[in-house]
């Protein structure tokens, strides 16, 4: 009895060993950038941080893996700030008499110019379920890791614009990290020439990314020249007639819209997995997405050597006093 059960053991072990050795050799197929992008995003998404929902301690840690990565790439906090975390409170929209306690996480690398362009992503998601660990790998470990791969790409290639690097919390709870952000700004609203904004980057099949902001800003198309043949950059998704298939205001670019300031978003349609416990590191599509973040940066590189944001600034101004 023995000697018939230890035949198929072997085998699935050997199958075991093979898919190892596969996932093994997968992995050192990326570059080093490349597999830093993905152990950003399967750190922030594994199940001991709880869904990193705004006020625990899950958030905490996210935090402190932020800060980490900040520290190692060698951003600087915001001269207004102490360190990397700006703090902000709300009320408790559950109609529980209390108020909420957030945190951005905000760093910068200074360059040849004042004007800034800020890079943002949400690092909050919606914690714990009914037990069940919402760990949020797409929605938004994934926009954080494309925001720490851009502060390595630009932190060796000095900018032309001041980058401030945002990883804002409680998005989930209605923008209210980005909106704090704008509210009491550490850095001059004045100076803001463009936000670039990440939610949801990790997870498509169709190897399509969206990027809203051009409805508004036509000029900003001028800028989307990339060499990853494989990801198709569509634009759309940001016309205010098509409602709920209007994504303006949706993620954290919204509380940029509302002071009229110029946005690029970048994300996903809605997939299978959004706001389930199965949007895990393991259902991401890993080549999309290191091809997503590939072709977003190279977007912002053209921003930043083409240095003319000022006149779509201008523009937008002179619009909104139409």
């Amino acid at each position: 009895m023995k000697t018939y059960l230890l035949i198929p053991l072997i085998a699935l072990l050997s199958c075991n060993s093979v898919k190892n050795q596969s996932q093994a050799q997968n992995t050192a197929s990326y570059t080093k950038t490349e597999q830093q992008l993905l152990k950003d995003v399967e750190i922030l998404s594994s199940d001991a941080y709880e869904g990193r929902k705004t006020g625990t301690k899950g958030a905490e840690m996210a935090r402190a893996y932020i800060s980490g990565r900040f520290k190692e790439i060698g951003l600087k906090p915001l001269p207004t700030l102490t360190g990397y975390e700006q703090d902000f409170s709300f009320p408790d929209r559950s109609g529980a008499n209390k108020t909420i306690s957030g945190k951005n996480m905000l760093a910068y690398i200074p360059g040849k110019m004042e004007e800034v362009i800020v890079i943002s992503a949400h690092y909050d998601h919606v914690g714990v379920i009914r037990g069940e660990v919402y760990n949020g790998a797409d929605d938004n470990a994934s926009g954080v890791a494309a925001l720490l791969k851009f502060a390595e790409h630009f932190k060796k290639n000095k900018p032309n614009y001041t980058l401030v690097f945002a990883a804002f919390d409680a998005e989930e709870m209605g923008l209210r990290g980005s909106k704090a952000f704008v509210a009491q700004p550490p850095v001059s609203l004045e100076k803001i020439r463009l936000n670039v904004n990440m939610d949801m980057i990790s997870h498509n099949d169709k190897g399509e990314l969206y990027a809203c902001g051009t409805f508004k800003h036509p000029d900003l198309k001028k800028y989307f020249i990339t060499t990853r043949p494989t990801i198709k950059v569509l634009f759309g998704h940001d016309d205010p007639k098509t409602g709920n298939d209007d994504w303006t205001n949706q993620s954290d670019q919204g509380s940029f819209n509302a002071k009229n300031i110029p946005f690029i978003y970048f994300g996903v349609e809605d997939h299978k997995d959004y706001h389930k416990a199965s949007d895990e590191y393991k259902n991401i599509n890993k080549k999309f997405f290191i091809d997503a973040a590939a072709s977003i940066q190279e977007i912002i590189d053209n921003i930043d050597k083409k240095r003319d944001l000022q006149s779509i600034f201008r523009e937008n101004l002179q619009m909104n006093k139409q």
